[in-house]
């Protein structure tokens, strides 16, 4: 019999099919050859500014996965459920080991969770506050993707793995988030199911699945040992849409992937070093910037408890940086709007571990809404973390004021701001006041990683 896989594994075998798509199109007379030694002929091709870049990092690493050296590599794949987000992109439902050999797939398997952690010895202590607000015991793979940096995540999630017997030796580790499915629908289009009502597509689909196989199966009669078969069904039909696009279409399914891979919807890590480094300089292996000196921010929210309620929370975040004054000040006001009208199968009032990532020798002064503030260092920055709350359709803002270190701003002023994965387009203003006074102000979205450069001159 045919193994079922879940939708989940689709969601990756298309995105990295597409990743790899994205070498192939560009260079089919070339395949032979390798995709690596006509990468720099990119160079000539019409693509829109910086899209250059992309696709010869994707070339390269689409050679890496497939190339025809006779030898088998062994990728782990995680499945992050950003309806319930961690500092990583989400909830760890469900994770894939896929293997190559020769430039083929030669070996796919897909495990539930709920079964694997089963077999990982208890006692190993969750880090704070897992244990206060989901009552848990012990720390788990369902839960390893509690770092905002995915090579600590990845390397976590693979010590795990061994702790629950697992066997295999990986050659690299792939995290994606459910919102690659919504990006493959909106170039595929939508789809019907013969067995299930409703259409899923790109706007929908996500919160379609999560509603059938929570509740709806019982509804219809299906047994529960069969209420994911929606997801099998779901995937078939992908495929094959998938597969009779045309080929512009399908270059714009590698267009998709390569937004994905940048907004850090999918994140890579490799045992290989100069594969890594490939990963790193092209943005795609979602690491905390340790290097940048100049002024930071990243907010990272973990999903504790309040179930599937991030597909009701919107955020914003406005950031004052105040050089006129005898050392530099900061003044952070992040938002958060629960937009749910009342509890239900999916939502709860939220309730998330933030912790703000800044400068090395910030220190924080005053807070509101942020209870039992904790400090701390890691991955080269300070961090400012707390408790938030959000009754459900009511509004709360978390406010934090903090001293930045005295050389912020000294000759030039730089900000940084790093996206979490699984969270998108989160409206940021940012308001610099220069030593002599006068002011400048920014706004974007924030759906990659973004430098504001010599702002304070």
């Amino acid at each position: 019999m045919a193994k079922k896989h879940s939708v989940k594994f689709w969601i990756i075998f298309w995105a990295c099919s597409a990743v790899f798509l994205t070498g192939w199109y560009a260079f089919w007379e070339f395949k032979n050859n390798g995709i690596r030694s006509v990468a720099p002929a990119l160079d000539f091709l019409p693509f829109g500014a910086g899209n250059g870049e992309d696709y010869k990092n994707a070339a390269k690493i689409a050679d890496y996965f497939l190339e025809k050296d006779g030898g088998e590599k062994t990728f782990l794949v995680l499945f992050q459920n950003n309806l319930e987000i961690r500092p990583g992109g989400g909830f760890i439902g469900a994770f894939g080991i896929i293997k190559t050999e020769d430039g083929k797939v030669s070996s796919i398997e897909t495990h539930d969770l709920s079964n694997f952690d089963g077999r990982i010895p208890e006692g190993i202590e969750p880090p704070y506050p897992m244990k206060e607000t989901l009552k848990i015991k012990s720390w788990k793979l369902r839960d390893s993707n509690y770092s905002p940096d995915f090579e600590t995540n990845a390397k976590k999630a693979e010590e795990f793995y061994y702790l629950g017997q697992g066997q295999e030796n990986f050659d690299g580790i792939v995290g994606i988030t459910t919102n690659v499915l919504s990006s493959i629908l909106a170039v595929t289009g939508p789809v019907e199911l013969a067995d299930y009502p409703g259409t899923y597509d790109s706007q929908n689909a996500v919160i379609t699945l999560e509603y059938q196989v929570e509740k709806a199966f019982e509804e219809q009669g299906i047994d529960r040992g069969e209420r994911k078969s929606v997801m099998r069904e779901l995937a078939e039909e992908i495929e094959m849409k998938a597969d009779a696009l045309p080929i512009a279409k399908k270059l714009d399914l590698a267009k998709t992937i390569l937004n994905d891979l940048n907004k850090k919807e999918i994140q890579l890590y490799f045992k290989d070093a100069e594969m890594q480094n490939v990963a790193m300089d092209a943005g795609w292996s979602g690491e905390v910037d340790r290097s940048w000196d100049g002024d930071y921010l990243m907010m990272v929210d973990a999903n504790l408890g309040a179930f599937k309620s991030d597909y009701y929370v919107n955020r914003s975040a406005d950031y004052t940086v105040d050089l006129s004054k005898d050392v530099p000040t900061a003044h952070l006001k992040i938002t958060y709007r629960h937009t749910a009208k009342q509890r239900d199968w999916m939502t709860r009032d939220y309730l998330s571990y933030l912790r703000v990532y800044v400068p090395e020798g910030a220190w924080l002064s005053e807070w509101k809404n942020f209870e039992n503030p904790k400090f701390g260092s890691e991955l080269g920055r300070k961090y400012f973390g707390g408790i938030v709350k959000v009754p459900i359709g009511q509004e709360r803002a978390v406010e934090l004021s903090y001293v930045l270190p005295e050389n912020i701003g000294d000759v030039f002023y730089d900000l940084k701001t790093q996206k979490q994965s699984g969270i998108l387009d989160v409206p940021v203003s940012v308001h610099v006041i220069a030593k002599d006074g006068s002011k400048k102000d920014y706004d974007f979205r924030m759906n990659s990683d973004i430098v504001l450069s010599e702002l304070g001159k």
